[in-house]
Order: C-alpha cells, then sequence, then structure tokens
C-alpha cells in the first residue's frame, strides 16, 4: 500500500521532493529540446496541443512539490 505525504517521514519527503524537481527538470528539457526541434514539421495544432500537454503536467509536478514544501516546512524538515 502506498504511503500518502503526509505519513511519510521527512527523509522520505525529502527523497520524493528531490525526485519530483529532477522529473519535472527532466520533462522541461525533454519538453524544449522536443518542441524546438519539431514545430515547424507538425503545424500549429498539434503544437498547441504539445504545449498544452506539457504545461498540464509541469502544473500537476509544481503542486505535488508545493504540498511537499509545505509538509516539510510544518514537520521542520
Amino acid at each position: 500500500m502506498e504511503q500518502t505525504y503526509e505519513t511519510m517521514p521527512v527523509e522520505e519527503l525529502r527523497a520524493e521532493l528531490k525526485r519530483l524537481k529532477e522529473n519535472r527538470c527532466d520533462l522541461e528539457e525533454t519538453h524544449h529540446f522536443t518542441f524546438g526541434k519539431t514545430t515547424v514539421h507538425i503545424g500549429a495544432e498539434r503544437a498547441q496541443s504539445m504545449q498544452e500537454e506539457f504545461e498540464e503536467e509541469c502544473s500537476q509536478y509544481n503542486a505535488q512539490i508545493e504540498r511537499i514544501e509545505a509538509l516539510l516546512k510544518a514537520k521542520g524538515g
């Protein structure tokens, strides 16, 4: 069974925070590389769709990161 962030110890929260930040960074790098190389070839509609998907994923990562940072602050970590 998966632990929720609220029940994780500070060490696990720090590790999860690091993992999420690295994943977000990887996503951003991949998107910028792919988006920069392909927008000319895929057309405006697909480019818009790719941008929206990217923004949605980043938003999800940011929400999780903010939640963990708030928990760490509350736990004194």
